[in-house]
């Protein structure tokens, strides 16, 4: 079988530090254009939009790497095209147009793949092995970064649909939803907004199931120095599982049992080689509802400015 020809809109550092390597190293697809206003690329036609790039080239597969609030009507195009669409996360700005989506796929008959690149760490199906079997009692997710470290000048994160804080939280309320054997539920929100952005800077949720368990997350966009990207679960036989690193390590009762590289990429394009071959969907959004119930059901707080480079304006 031939290998999946792609096209890749939107030329950033998402896709040259993650997309492009992984995708060179992964059999059964290869990068045949890409599309950006603004990038181009020497080794593959380059289009000034994703229309010249369905009429110019030779693809069949396109990989959204644009900020979410465009990515619909992008998404849309590709599909109608007849073209297997790959979406960066977030999937989407909100719920109702990735259910268009998923119904355009299949009106279409093409593969529609939602990623969650954390679900791709290495001690993510770990992790969801040992809890298949057991209770959560409690649960602590602690994930903050430095955003002038990871997004700079990256406006588009502040408007609304960019998310904020959530941008990377929702890569830990991926895991968890992944790795909980139990659906659990938003009770209580509390989101930080610097009083120049539309987009909230930190989040403190809590969250509960069908059993009762206890369960809390804390995001924080002004984290300096070592970042932290940690969630921990303890169980009803008195286990305890803490992953560290986004998904990287992984500790069982004490004990280490999972160091391992980062390859989440790697593992977002085997899969959609797999899901294009035997021609399948995966379009999961609970990380992106539990995002959307937070800002519904969120008190909101204001903090200081916050501008990209640190100063007054």
């Amino acid at each position: 079988m031939p290998p999946i020809r792609l096209g890749l809109v939107g030329v950033g550092k998402i896709a040259r530090d993650q997309h492009f390597p992984a995708i060179a190293a992964t059999e059964g697809i290869e990068l045949a254009a890409v599309a950006s206003r603004s990038a181009s690329l020497e080794e593959v036609p380059s289009f000034a939009s994703q229309s010249e790039m369905l009429a110019g080239a030779e693809i069949d597969a396109v990989a959204l790497c644009t900020p979410p609030q465009v990515r619909h009507e992008l998404a849309l195009e590709a599909l109608k095209a007849g073209k297997h669409v790959i979406l960066e996360k977030p999937p989407g700005a909100t719920l109702s147009e990735m259910d268009d989506l998923v119904a355009a796929a299949k009106a279409e008959g093409v593969s529609l793949f939602a990623t969650w690149h954390s679900r791709f760490s290495p001690a993510v199906e770990p992790a969801t092995e040992w809890l298949s079997a057991r209770r959560a009692k409690k649960v602590r997710i602690v994930w903050k970064e430095d955003v002038r470290r990871w997004h700079p000048g990256q406006d588009w994160i502040w408007e609304p649909g960019g998310l904020g804080v959530f941008d990377p939280g929702i890569n830990a309320l991926s895991i968890a939803t992944a790795i909980l054997p139990q659906p659990f539920f938003l009770t209580k929100a509390a989101l930080t907004f610097p009083e120049n952005r539309q987009a909230p800077i930190a989040a403190d949720l809590a969250f509960t199931d069908a059993t009762g368990v206890d369960f809390t997350a804390e995001f924080d966009w002004r984290q300096e120095g070592p970042q932290t990207w940690d969630i921990t679960i303890e169980t009803d036989d008195g286990g305890r599982l803490a992953l560290s690193e986004g998904g990287k390590k992984l500790i069982l009762n004490d004990q280490p049992t999972v160091d391992a590289p980062d390859a989440e990429y790697r593992g977002i394009y085997a899969h959609f080689v797999d899901l294009v071959g035997s021609q399948r969907s995966d379009v999961d959004v609970s990380p992106l509802r539990h995002v959307a119930d937070a800002f519904m059901l969120g008190h909101r707080q204001i903090t200081e400015p916050f501008f990209d480079d640190g100063g007054k304006a």
